[in-house]
């Protein structure tokens, strides 16, 4: 089952190829292939090809018939730059089901419908915050957690808006008070600078980390959303002129739960992409993001 999957790869200088009927990649030392490893497709949500990297057409045939999701990305995991829908390419397949689609379409095209699943959006995202949060060890360790004023606020100004707009500022003062209960935990200046690369500061690698974590969660909400048969260019807060923003959407309800924490404490911690990247999944899969993700969605479809 897609939402039971539990491997994620981020992969780089590699070729991935098919080999005696099972997808394999190898690694190479000056043009010569040195290893070959076995990539189980079957329980692989998605794969982010870094730099370097490429894939065989019968490899990309037999990943999209197991339904993983494929994004080439720079290095150290962003930005996602080689995708056809925004986000990643999704496995073809006439057989997704149709009643999710039809469902969502039918609340997407009214208006009132759109605003009122974009509250659910937000409500659902600080609630799931405020629940990781609590869960997490490394929060807990330095007494950080979400105000209970905070969330109530942001709960009042989300019921209180009348647009797609006003909830689109609420979310933005949310995400903000975040990032400052974070970088006076942890004792660093912070700004969000999206693709800003890792430098000398502790805030410049925090940058990157999240950068790097969105497109992570990016898969995730893609492997669901695609998985389900839901377009990605039906979004309800992101510009609907930006095809594949459904994804941000979702990804957006599991990135300040897990994301964004895991981005600060690793930063704070000297740790390296790599060491963020397997906290990071390793977080996702604990909490068994995909099935949660799956659920959420279907109950927002099939909710009247």
């Amino acid at each position: 089952m897609l939402s039971k999957r539990a491997n994620v790869f981020y992969l780089e200088h590699v070729r991935v190829m098919q080999m005696d009927n099972r997808i394999v990649y190898a690694t190479q030392d000056g043009g010569e292939i040195e290893s070959y490893f076995n990539l189980p497709e079957r329980n692989t949500a998605f794969v982010l090809l870094g730099k370097g990297s490429s894939i065989t057409d019968a490899a990309m045939r037999r990943m999209a018939e197991s339904h993983v999701m494929v994004g080439f990305c720079g290095s150290g995991g962003s930005p996602l730059f080689g995708a056809l829908d925004m986000a990643f390419m999704p496995p073809q397949s006439e057989y997704r089901p149709t009643e999710y689609m039809q469902s969502w379409m039918v609340k997407w095209l009214d208006e009132n419908e759109r605003v009122k699943i974009g509250k659910q959006l937000l409500k659902e995202r600080a609630s799931y915050a405020n629940a990781q949060w609590r869960k997490n060890v490394d929060l807990q360790k330095a007494g950080i957690g979400i105000p209970n004023a905070l969330h109530e606020s942001f709960l009042k100004d989300v019921d209180g808006a009348e647009s797609t707009q006003q909830l689109l500022l609420a979310e933005a003062r949310w995400a903000k008070a975040l990032y400052g209960i974070l970088a006076k935990a942890f004792d660093f200046s912070f700004s969000r600078e999206e693709g800003k690369r890792a430098g000398a500061t502790r805030a410049d690698v925090c940058n990157a980390f999240l950068d790097h974590g969105n497109y992570i969660a990016y898969g995730y909400a893609s492997v669901a959303l695609c998985g389900l048969g839901i377009s990605f260019s039906l979004p309800v807060l992101h510009g609907k002129t930006r095809r594949g923003a459904l994804v941000f959407d979702f990804a957006d309800v599991v990135k300040d739960a897990l994301v964004m924490p895991t981005a600060f404490t690793c930063a704070a911690g000297k740790k390296t992409h790599k060491d963020f990247r397997e906290e990071l999944i390793e977080r996702c899969q604990q909490q068994e993001v995909l099935d949660y993700l799956f659920g959420f969605i279907i109950g927002l479809c099939e909710n009247s």
